[in-house]
């Protein structure tokens, strides 16, 4: 039996030799900071550029001083800036929990690390794979020696582990003329974990099965089952009380077997050509599928349910209690599509009900209870 906790190959795989030595050179040559011209800072070098080809054109020194005046402007600017992003530290403060077409909020922590110095006008933007997300953080001062923080509003649209490889902070300070930047290398993993519903009509765990009927069993231990007319050799802690007064007659309690209350959940995750499917109709009726079975375990563990989550090569061992949901979620976010001929890692058992999620139109022979999405 395969453990479904540990990683897929597709997260486990080291990068190449080669896309190490390219990610190197990229950040050898990249330079300290990056300069943009805004709106206003294009119209401005554009006045200047004139009033400078005016001022040698005629000689005039009132317009070599107004030269002057611009060009220590766009000076101080650039000056001003850099002493801006100077000394600012920054870290991230994920959330415990990120589901998957959720929004949630990713805390932002900056701190300016000058002694006399404040910093100015900068704004923090988030990299995945080295481009930014559409959200920023503003901070409009920052005094010396502080920290602050805020937050910004995301949703990520695919399961599994997301990289955030970097930050990038960028200033307009002092003139709003130019956007100068820089880009820390500050790399996380966030584990996007499959959306939870409320399950409206959920398919009700079945006890033992023989042939095509499935019974409850009753047992020692277990959930209360019922209430009996006491008979020999019943034991007498199982007396109901209340209920022998009332009825006038000794009244048992009865409980279901422990074995009543185990559910298998067997999730479907076969795609033609596995992980690298192209078929966005059939990718998302798996992620669909993910996300029931999600909400399905989410419901029989509320219930007090015994699970075991078996999917195609992997399967976990019993969980019980609510407490074991974010372990079966991480389970869920990390699961790789595989081809149709591998098999599940535990096959349907008679003695524990079986309940199957899977795609409309797969195969499900084998299984008395299906869920198709």
């Amino acid at each position: 039996m395969t453990d479904i906790n540990r990683r897929p190959s597709t997260v486990d795989r080291r990068p190449s030799t080669t896309g190490t030595w390219s990610s190197t050179f990229q950040r050898w040559i990249r330079l300290p900071r990056t300069l943009q011209f805004t709106r206003e800072g294009k119209y401005f070098i554009g006045i200047t550029f004139g009033v400078g080809v005016s001022a040698i054109n005629t000689g005039n020194n009132l317009l070599y001083l107004l030269l002057g005046m611009l060009l220590s402007m766009i000076i101080a600017s650039g000056v001003l800036s850099e002493m801006s992003l100077r000394g600012l530290q920054v870290r991230r403060r994920p959330p415990a929990r990120v589901h998957v077409n959720q929004p949630f909020l990713m805390g932002i922590e900056l701190q300016n690390g000058k002694q006399r110095l404040p910093s100015f006008s900068i704004e923090v933007e988030d990299l995945v794979s080295g481009s930014p997300i559409d959200k920023k953080c503003y901070f409009l001062k920052l005094p010396a020696g502080k920290m602050q923080q805020t937050s910004y509003r995301h949703t990520l649209l695919r399961r599994g582990l997301t990289e955030f490889s970097g930050l990038r902070l960028s200033t307009r300070f002092p003139f709003g003329l130019f956007r100068k930047s820089r880009v820390i290398d500050l790399s996380d993993e966030i584990l996007v974990l499959p959306r939870v519903v409320p399950v409206a009509n959920p398919p009700r765990p079945r006890g033992y099965a023989f042939g095509d009927e499935a019974h409850g069993r009753k047992g020692r231990r277990g959930e209360f089952h019922g209430l009996r007319e006491f008979r020999d050799g019943d034991d007498p802690r199982d007396i109901h009380w209340r209920s022998s007064a009332r009825k006038g007659r000794q009244m048992v309690r009865e409980y279901e077997d422990e074995a009543s209350r185990r559910v298998v959940l067997f999730l479907d995750n076969a795609l033609a050509g596995g992980d690298v499917c192209n078929d966005e109709i059939a990718i998302a009726a798996l992620e669909r599928a993910v996300s029931l079975a999600a909400s399905l375990s989410s419901d029989y563990l509320e219930r007090g349910f015994s699970l075991k989550l078996v999917a195609r090569g992997q399967a976990t061992g019993w969980m019980k209690g609510p407490a074991q949901l974010l372990s079966v979620l991480r389970v869920l976010a990390l699961l790789p599509a595989v081809e149709a001929d591998v098999a599940y890692a535990v096959m349907p058992d008679r003695l524990h009900s079986a309940v199957l999620v899977t795609r409309r139109g797969s195969p499900h022979e084998r299984f008395g209870q299906v869920v198709e999405v």
